[in-house]
């Protein structure tokens, strides 16, 4: 570990005729090719100077004047005060002007006089250490204290005699993390995103989530990211990243299977369960159906193919079309047992409970209550043009469920 570097503490006495307390601060790793003027630079940024058009100038314990060419002469042929041989802030190294334990002053605007104390540290340091990089300038490893406006003005507008502007009643949305609203986010064009997975392109697929808001639709668009990694790997490991973490964070039923599954695949590992390429859409369907019309049906575990009841029957089933045995092999075929309406209607309840507006929500918590619910839930939503947005979220949790399904009787969607 080689330390070459100086530590250099500066701290802000005041300016603008008014003394600061307590000093702010900020410490500086200083590598041997810096300048005065390199560290001027840095000083400045870390004090938060958006105006730089104004002087600086750095003053020795010895009396040495450290500043620009031209002010240099101009202090060189003063009247006033002794005779000084300025120094060129652009050429003097400060590793080699100042010692350990030196003490000098840095002014910025000669008219302000913001006003520094600046001490070389006993100790010299290594950059790697302090900072995690060698930076081609000086940088600050450590600092406390509030930074005033070098023109002392607290809003845009400060003329110095205005009052201060109202406080806003409500908390920026930002601070809520509410910042961007929802309805500044592209929505996600279901189409589109399916045409892409159905067609494996994994172009077309990131552009189709990319900046959109997928988080009802999370289930739907990690059904495609195993094709766009083995496709375009690199620029799809980000979008992969995201829908992992939405997942953990939403974790609603499905969702942290997804989220195992497409971490297995970041990581090249094999999935946690029997690998079969199934439908998720039709499973849902044989699922949640109504029970009226069927009590179930049957999984091929083999080819992923999911089949109603009714496949069973040879006296509907004939020529290609023709019956399952599900007896002759029992181990290729897993049931699937019918649930019925009970997750959809809690699906709606669910819908209606995040509509912000107070007034459609108690319309369509009205619209689920006692028979005919579905019917009257979906009319509203036609009128209220909440179609889509409907579809997308239902269609995400159904998939959801049925991925759970699968991951309890040891099977993974691939």
């Amino acid at each position: 570990m080689t330390r070459t570097w100086l530590s250099v503490t500066v701290e802000l006495l005041g300016g603008r005729g008014e003394e600061l307390w307590p000093w702010s601060g900020r410490i500086f790793a200083v590598g041997p090719s810096h300048t005065f003027m390199d560290l001027a630079n840095a000083i400045n940024d870390a004090f938060a100077r958006w105006d730089r058009s104004h002087l600086s100038m750095f003053t020795l314990a010895d009396g040495r004047v450290i500043t620009d060419e031209e002010t240099g002469a101009e202090m060189a042929g003063s009247i006033r005060g002794p005779v000084i041989a300025p120094i060129d802030i652009a050429i003097a190294k400060v590793t080699r002007t100042l010692e350990a334990g030196a003490e000098f002053q840095f002014t910025y605007d000669l008219g302000d006089s913001w006003m520094h104390r600046c001490v070389v540290g006993e100790v010299k340091v290594d950059p790697l250490e302090v900072l995690g990089v060698r930076p081609d300038v000086p940088l600050p490893y450590w600092g406390w204290g509030s930074i005033p406006d070098q023109y002392g003005r607290r809003w845009a507008t400060d003329d110095g005699e205005s009052p201060t502007p109202g406080k806003p009643g409500t908390p920026h949305p930002m601070l809520l993390h509410a910042w961007p609203a929802q309805v500044q986010v592209p929505g996600l064009d279901l189409s589109e995103l399916r045409g892409a997975i159905v067609s494996a392109d994994a172009g077309r697929f990131i552009a189709a989530v990319t900046g959109r808001d997928i988080d009802d639709a999370l289930q739907q668009v990690g059904a495609g990211i195993p094709m766009a990694l083995e496709q375009r790997r690199q620029e799809t490991e980000p979008v992969a990243l995201s829908v992992i973490n939405r997942l953990t964070w939403r974790g609603i039923a499905g969702d942290r299977v997804l989220a195992a599954d497409l971490l297995a695949g970041l990581r090249h590992e094999p999935l946690a369960g029997r690998v079969v390429p199934v439908d998720l859409d039709m499973l849902s369907i044989v699922l949640e159906g109504d029970p009226d019309l069927s009590t179930g049906g049957y999984l091929d575990l083999h080819a992923g193919h999911v089949y109603d009841e009714t496949a069973t029957d040879p006296m509907l089933m004939v020529g290609e079309d023709a019956a399952i045995e599900v007896e002759e092999e029992p181990d290729r075929w897993l049931r699937l047992n019918r649930t019925g309406s009970r997750n959809g209607w809690h699906d709606m309840a669910a819908f209606a409970e995040r509509q912000h507006d107070e007034a459609l929500r108690e319309r369509l918590e009205r619209a689920i209550e006692g028979k005919g619910a579905f019917y009257r839930f979906r009319d509203l939503l036609h009128g209220e043009n909440l179609s889509e947005q409907w579809h997308a979220f239902s269609t995400d949790r159904q998939m959801g469920r049925a991925r759970e399904f699968l991951a309890d009787n040891g099977v993974r969607v691939g």
